[in-house]
């Protein structure tokens, strides 16, 4: 690795350590936006955290894209040495911040490769262009993706459809085409996570997973989309809450030397970031205590300390382990050098690696006002339309019930992951499409009361539509015994006339063999209203 001085280099011990801690806020602007108070601090704490502590970058979550444009010149603007801002956008900016362009997972592309891989590397590519010019034009500067995890497992309640596929050949080259995609703008990339998420049925935010497999499958499935995602110049590596034996018996990836420096600096040479998976999740939050984690994590190569517990703790804790000879200063000098290298790209680039005043020449790179020429442009926009007809898969009966029932009176029967994610069909295509052909609108989300279920032996032709998809932190078990209840029953009854399924293809398959012939579905991997309008129109065309 190339040692130069920085401005970092005449940080004290807290301060260079400090630099290693990235931090949750809310993208909102104001305190009383806060959507999650106990991982997202108030103005004053997050302002303290930056101006005083020197935390060496922000993860947000939250807000609509032109906020988020001011809200990363505010942070900014408290930091003596600039942020890295990151966000989990894996399906575009409009994924996180309204406003922006929304992608549907990255599984829709894998869909697409498996009948033209061309065209499926080419939306890889496309996609990771504009989510990367789009974080730019809002003053994020890491692009928390690709997901290189291969899904082979299709009961994992947490990869699922973020995944570029199940194969080792799909993840490798689709991942390898948007990292290409992404590097003619200054931000960083992050593969995630390693060494490879894909074969759990645990979701690590709750609990820690173990992987069970020998060294030689982990080189062979695991490994091998991150040696590609490496080859193509990622500028990071996300590790993952796993236990994994066969590479350390003791300690998860993400506190582990032998994975984290042995095999993927090592042996994979791997000469970039290493940033933890957040420290708050149960995987890592409920088996080590919070300051300890951070420690472990540091020994075991980690360069950023991702969402710690408590960052004032975190950082004197490892400020501690220094004093103590427990980690050598050197240590975190290694990982200073390599953040002063990223903030060179993702910054204000280009900087001269003597000049300690650079960054107070720094402007913001667009302004607000500007926005609407920057963030979901037609191109964009298109780009994402035919993805979802790409991917979309369509069941057309020669004599459907669609045709053969009038429509006035028939029920839309709209199933969701969460009572949160009413926000998705609130006056989106999902309603306003059936609703305009004389459907009634009624809503089920995992929090509906049993007794509202009305399962009458009222004869009420239906659509069904289901929104149901992996989620962090929920999975999505309880709702498929939900939407299987109503399935079985709405056949049972011949009320089914119609089903549309948003996310998950592992559902489709799931309820398609139980399906009369008779009844159409369109399957879609988008939930967006992007992807209702285009599923929707599909369905009814068959009318």
């Amino acid at each position: 690795m190339q040692s130069f001085l920085s401005p970092l280099d005449s940080l004290s011990l807290a301060a260079q350590v400090a630099q290693m801690v990235v931090v949750r806020a809310s993208g909102y602007l104001f305190d009383h936006q806060i959507r999650y108070p106990a991982w997202e601090p108030p103005t004053k704490t997050l302002e303290s955290w930056i101006a005083d502590l020197g935390v060496g970058g922000v993860i947000l979550l939250g807000g609509s894209a032109a906020e988020v444009a001011l809200r990363t010149q505010q942070l900014q603007d408290w930091a003596e040495v600039p942020l890295l801002i990151a966000a989990d956008v894996e399906e575009g900016v409009g994924q996180r911040f309204t406003g922006a362009t929304w992608f549907p997972p990255p599984m829709a592309i894998a869909a697409v490769y498996q009948h033209n891989p061309t065209l499926a590397k080419q939306y890889a590519e496309q996609m990771a262009a504009i989510t990367a010019q789009e974080a730019q034009a809002i003053g994020l500067n890491w692009v928390l993706a690709p997901v290189v995890d291969v899904n082979n497992n299709p009961d994992n309640p947490v990869i699922n459809v973020r995944a570029f596929g199940e194969t080792v050949k799909a993840v490798s080259e689709l991942t390898t085409a948007f990292i290409q995609g992404a590097k003619p703008y200054p931000v960083l990339t992050a593969a995630k996570h390693f060494p490879g998420h894909g074969d759990t049925t645990i979701d690590s935010h709750l609990e820690l997973p173990v992987i069970p497999h020998d060294l030689e499958r982990l080189r062979q499935l695991e490994f091998s989309p991150f040696q590609a995602a490496i080859a193509a110049g990622v500028d990071s590596v996300m590790s993952a809450h796993l236990k994994i034996p066969a590479l350390d018996a003791t300690y998860p990836a993400t506190l582990s030397h032998a994975i984290l420096t042995q095999v993927l600096r090592q042996k994979l040479g791997f000469e970039g970031l290493i940033v933890t998976d957040a420290l708050v999740m149960g995987a890592i939050a409920k088996g080590y205590g919070a300051n300890e984690a951070a420690v472990l994590a540091v020994e075991a190569g980690a360069d950023i300390l991702l969402m710690p517990i408590d960052p004032v703790g975190a950082i004197q804790a490892v400020c501690s382990a220094v004093e103590s000879g427990r980690i050598t200063p050197e240590r975190i000098q290694e990982s200073v050098e390599r953040i002063w290298t990223a903030k060179q790209k993702a910054c204000a680039p280009p900087l001269k690696e003597t000049t300690s005043h650079a960054w107070e020449s720094i402007q913001p790179i667009v302004q607000p006002k500007e926005l609407t020429t920057q963030l979901s442009q037609p191109t964009a926009i298109a780009v994402v339309d035919s993805i979802l007809q790409d991917s979309q898969r369509i069941y057309t009966p020669g004599l459907s019930r669609l045709a053969s029932r009038p429509l006035q009176g028939n029920r839309n029967l709209v199933v969701l992951d969460d009572a949160l994610e009413r926000d998705l069909i609130g006056h989106a295509p999902a309603v306003t499409i059936p609703a305009s052909k004389g459907y009634q609108l009624q809503r089920i989300d995992s929090h509906t009361p049993e007794n509202a279920l009305d399962r009458s032996s009222t004869h009420q032709p239906t659509l069904l539509q289901l929104f149901i998809r992996g989620n962090p932190f929920r999975g999505s078990a309880g709702l498929n015994e939900i939407a299987q209840a109503w399935l079985h029953f709405l056949i049972d009854s011949e009320q089914l006339h119609g089903l549309v399924i948003y996310g998950s293809p592992y559902i489709l398959d799931q309820f398609v063999p139980i399906l009369p012939p008779d009844v159409p579905y369109v399957f879609s991997y988008g939930q967006m209203p992007q992807a209702q309008a285009i599923a929707l129109e599909a369905l009814f065309s068959m009318a």
